[in-house]
């Protein structure tokens, strides 16, 4: 069933301007995407994270196991590309509260979590710049569930690689996880965590160059 495209609301007051901030970025630019060429490539390092609110505290899980890959373009909004990470590779430092992860997440039923890219929205930018704010237009699927995503992030070319680098707020319960609350309410956690996502993508031998 398809989700009309939103962006999922924190109540937080700190994420929800930094959300507005980022995509004010490129609110204005919607026919203006930095045309420089960008080469296919394959993830060549990865670290993604999520912060929790617990009632006992609160917490980082991180993974740096992931797979994907780009599609590279004449220009940076022509680029599409995937990331997928296996859920039970999430560690929060605490091996209680792991195992308390993989349950909710049912990671046997559903074992991965993955963002597929459909179109880059860049703000103007001359073609030989380093460095791009955009928001990433996408599907992200937790917990078996996809959704439509608008996702701000920055990006870092270099002659071999561009990086990514994006923080963004998720209300679990829009992706059906349920029981967040464990020992008849004694611990209990925040539907909403904020996830970060650092990756990069090393060019094909055969594709990369000097910056453009």
């Amino acid at each position: 069933m398809q989700h009309p495209r939103r962006t999922v609301r924190l109540d937080r007051a700190l994420f929800t301007s930094y959300f507005a901030v980022s995509l004010g970025l490129v609110g204005a630019a919607t026919s203006a995407n930095a045309q420089r060429a960008v080469p296919s490539g394959g993830l060549s390092s990865a670290t993604l994270s999520f912060d929790g609110h617990a009632n006992v505290g609160d917490f980082v899980g991180t993974t740096h196991e992931a797979n994907g890959s780009e599609t590279g373009g004449a220009s940076v909004d022509s680029v599409r590309g995937w990331v997928e990470a296996p859920v039970a590779t999430l560690v929060t430092g605490n091996g209680r509260r792991d195992g308390d992860l993989r349950k909710t997440m049912e990671v046997e039923k559903y074992p991965t979590m993955r963002f597929d890219l459909e179109r880059a929205e860049t703000a103007d930018a001359a073609a030989g710049a380093d460095s791009l704010a955009a928001v990433l237009h996408g599907k992200l699927t937790i917990h078996g569930v996809t959704r439509d995503i608008d996702i701000p992030a920055g990006l870092v070319f270099t002659g071999t690689d561009v990086r990514v680098r994006a923080s963004f707020p998720v209300a679990l319960t829009d992706y059906k996880v349920t029981g967040l609350t464990r020992f008849l309410g004694i611990l209990s956690m925040d539907e909403h965590i904020v996830v970060h996502i650092d990756v990069s993508f090393a060019f094909s031998p055969t594709t990369a160059g000097p910056p453009n």
